[in-house]
């Protein structure tokens, strides 16, 4: 199966239609099950739809035409920082419209955040994990490939390079980190 991603990911790259079917068929359950994930964070109630996510995050991963795709990993790593972003993105917004403006929801994204505070909870997840990639990149991938990406830890050493044990090492430093940080437990 990553010799098939991988494969699919060099065609995509080069245009061809067929391989973004095939490549879009391929991953469609592991990227709505990322995006099941972080919708389990959310508040209950809200009619965000995580097939939305997905094809969101598909359209802006396969417009992605000047990135050298090395395999399945890469791809899901890539992946957990689009969602970071179209996440971010949102909640930016929603957090602005907070201080004035019209609050229409015109699309499936802005059915994510329910309350403003999720939004200022999420602002202030990114604002800190900024500040720990500063400190230090690794632990600040860690954490963006564990908590938006949904990585195993042998996937995320695969993605850093690293050892499996290092990442652990990472991921509970990380932690301890951001809790610290922001005062919340992730």
């Amino acid at each position: 199966m990553d010799h098939d991603i991988t494969e699919l990911l060099h065609e995509v790259k080069q245009g061809s239609d067929a391989a973004y079917n095939k490549l879009f068929a391929l991953v469609y359950s592991q990227l709505k099950e990322l995006a099941n994930k972080q919708m389990v964070k959310e508040q209950i109630g809200h009619t965000y739809s995580q097939t939305d996510l997905v094809h969101e995050l598909f359209i802006d991963l396969a417009n992605k035409k000047s990135i050298d795709w090395k395999n399945r990993v890469h791809f899901f790593s890539l992946a957990s920082i689009c969602m970071r972003q179209l996440l971010i993105d949102y909640a930016r917004k929603k957090f602005a419209l907070k201080r004035g403006g019209h609050n229409k929801k015109n699309s499936f994204i802005e059915e994510l955040f329910s309350t403003e505070e999720q939004a200022e909870e999420l602002i202030s997840l990114d604002d800190a994990l900024k500040k720990l990639e500063k400190l230090n990149r690794r632990l600040s991938d860690v954490v963006q490939y564990r908590f938006f990406g949904n990585m195993t830890l042998e996937e995320i050493a695969e993605a850093t390079g690293v050892s499996e044990a290092t990442v652990k090492r990472d991921w509970s430093k990380a932690r301890g980190w951001l809790y610290h940080e922001l005062h919340i437990k992730i």
